[in-house]
């Protein structure tokens, strides 16, 4: 089966009937419908993605739908990321945790992968990458390196509380007697959040974006976004963002200060953010993806995360090996360390131009 990127009206194949078509904002209400009633639709998945990647950071979008008979079969959110780094990178999702179609059987998977890969083409790329929370059928080459940790949930805190080792339960109460505090919201938490995350990253060597990116999420997913901020008095010392859809938390970006170690306050910020997603009726906190046994695998761990494979495809029009973009890659660790070392004013100039071209 050939399958084409079409603008409306999409031309189908006439041995299945199956089209893919561009989405483009008048999709916005049916493409999130479709998302909602789908167990793999995920905030990432949101059509609002589009819009707030191309006006804040200045990516293009070309996103997906798969139909037969009219209905939608599939979704593909891709953005372009063109940068001097790393070339021109046709992702989904970049940014964020994990993207990839999600569909209602193996034929519009297919499709839409089909067409992913002729947009990448199209588009000049030099790679496609899908990330995907679960294996595809697929002939492209696929990367295990990441994984998700995610806690199942239980509409009652207490019973969360109850299943964690008498030691992490220990730690928590240890940490909640420093006199810390977390408070939830959404945009009047904004500055205080981007203040403590871009010190964190600075730290990490890692370019941050600007406030008014967050600024965008938030405005356009009010009610799947909050901020959480942890403080010790009138001073905050560690922050999260957290996205929400069907039933499912997802951790988006967390960070702390100097004081944030010493005042364990990872164990205070990370409890309540699950207290109040079991009150919210969530069921699933996904707590990002993290390199297999790394560090940060071992603190999930603590709060009985348990580790799901994720899979990361690539396709190179032109051909070669797998593009190896991690920071682990001894190339990129001499400008981390540089990153570390520059005053904050200069990251707050330079870091926002330098993340939107890092997928």
């Amino acid at each position: 089966m050939t399958v084409a990127v079409v603008p409306q009206p999409a031309l189908a194949d006439a041995s299945s009937s199956l089209c893919v078509e561009a989405a483009s904002a008048t999709h916005v209400t049916e493409w999130n419908a479709f998302l909602r009633q789908h167990p793999q639709g995920s905030f990432y998945h949101l059509h609002e993605w589009s819009g707030i990647n191309q006006q804040q950071l200045h990516n293009p979008s070309f996103n997906l739908i798969a139909r037969a008979a009219g209905e939608i079969r599939g979704v593909l959110p891709l953005t372009l990321v063109s940068s001097p780094l790393f070339g021109r990178v046709l992702c989904s999702m970049p940014f964020v945790n994990y993207g990839g179609p999600v569909a209602v059987d193996a034929a519009a998977t297919d499709a839409l992968v089909r067409a992913s890969r002729e947009k990448a083409n199209e588009l000049n790329a030099d790679y496609l990458e899908l990330r995907c929370a679960s294996a595809i059928e697929t002939d492209m080459p696929v990367s295990t390196r990441k994984i998700s940790m995610h806690i199942e949930l239980a509409p009652d805190p207490d019973t969360l509380w109850n299943k964690f080792a008498s030691k992490h339960r220990t730690n928590i109460r240890r940490a909640q007697k420093n006199n810390l505090e977390v408070r939830v919201g959404g945009l009047e938490l904004l500055d205080t959040f981007y203040s403590v995350m871009e010190r964190s990253w600075r730290s990490l060597g890692t370019p941050f974006y600007a406030r008014s990116y967050f600024e965008a999420i938030l405005k356009a997913l009010p009610e799947h976004t909050s901020i959480f901020v942890c403080s010790q008095g009138a001073t905050p010392v560690a922050v999260a963002f957290n996205g929400y859809l069907n039933g499912m938390v997802e951790g988006l970006w967390a960070g702390g200060t100097e004081l944030s170690r010493p005042l364990q306050a990872n164990y205070v910020l990370y409890w309540e953010m699950m207290r109040d997603a079991c009150v919210r009726g969530c069921t699933r906190y996904h707590l990002g993806r993290s390199t297999a046994d790394s560090g940060a695998e071992d603190f999930k761990k603590k709060w009985n995360a348990t580790s799901s494979q994720l899979y990361w495809y690539f396709h190179r029009p032109r051909g070669g090996e797998m593009p190896q973009l991690n920071v682990d890659n001894p190339k990129y660790k001499l400008a981390i360390q540089l990153w570390q070392k520059l005053p904050l004013w200069v990251t707050r100039v330079i870091g926002p131009p330098l993340a939107r071209s890092i997928p």
